[in-house]
């Protein structure tokens, strides 16, 4: 073991981002035995310093993020957006520096050009948190499943749509009241049309099923349709066939004569 510290620099101090400043601070001696080496939260990259982070020491905030990541052994990115994430990424991985995230959007965005500054500069991209968060469903794909032939990829990936049609099925709560208390409870992004119109699952079934095939798959793929058109009537109809609705992220592989290629989909079923 070394005694050096790995430099690490974390982008966004949000819900995430604090806790993984916490976690990093409070287990510092876990992740040491593991890694090998001491790891050193250097900086936490923020747009506003003033503002105060539960849990976060104030002399780690800073508004340049640039030099932050300059001066890190490691990047990880909690900030969200496609930018200012996507250049900072960029830019720490043309320095060799290995770079984790766990935002879904820029990686079903653009995320194979990433890969490809990676690849370049003989470092690594890794996102296991954007799908599904601390279900390890990434490694399951990537590296549990090698051996096998994946035909094809279903199930519920957004937690946030399956809290607000859980309450409508288990509560009885209209679905209107239950949209709304999801919200209040901080459940839903804060532009919700990202979870209620299946932008977010959409954006990990995108990276699941690049995982799984090695294939090209886009956002643009996606045969999607969100909850927000179902109605009382549907939820009814469904309890009196004996099922519940859920928004299901789908994935298969098909073509015929040398023209595989990837089908992705998210529907409420």
């Amino acid at each position: 073991m070394t005694t050096q510290p790995l430099r690490v620099a974390l982008l966004g101090a949000g819900t995430v981002g604090a806790a993984v400043a916490r976690l990093l601070q409070e287990r510092a001696a876990l992740l040491t035995g593991r890694t090998g080496r001491p790891l050193e939260l250097v900086g936490v990259a923020v747009r506003d310093t003033s503002r105060p982070r539960d849990g976060v020491d104030p002399q780690l905030l800073t508004t340049d993020a640039e030099s932050l990541v300059d001066g890190a052994d490691v990047v990880v990115e909690v900030m969200g957006g496609i930018e200012p994430a996507r250049t900072l990424i960029e830019r720490a991985l043309r320095r060799g520096v290995p770079v984790v995230t766990a935002n879904k959007q820029l990686i079903a965005q653009r995320g194979p050009e990433l890969h490809a500054v990676a690849d370049e500069a003989g470092t690594v991209l890794h996102y296991e948190a954007a799908v599904m968060a601390a279900v390890p469903v990434m490694a399951v794909v990537r590296e549990s499943l090698a051996g096998d032939e994946i035909t094809s990829i279903s199930g519920v990936v957004n937690g946030s749509t399956n809290y607000v049609l859980d309450l409508v099925a288990r509560k009885g709560v209209p679905f209107a009241d239950a949209v709304r208390q999801a919200g209040e409870l901080g459940y839903l992004e804060a532009d919700p049309t990202e979870d209620l119109e299946g932008l977010d699952a959409a954006a990990k079934i995108v990276i699941l099923a690049r995982t799984a095939w090695g294939l090209p798959v886009s956002l643009e793929d996606v045969q999607r349709q969100g909850i927000t058109g179902l109605t009382d009537e549907d939820f009814r109809r469904a309890a009196a066939h004996g099922a519940v609705v859920k928004l299901v992220a789908s994935a298969w592989r098909s073509g015929t004569g040398g023209s595989d290629h990837v089908e992705v989909a998210v529907r409420p079923v």
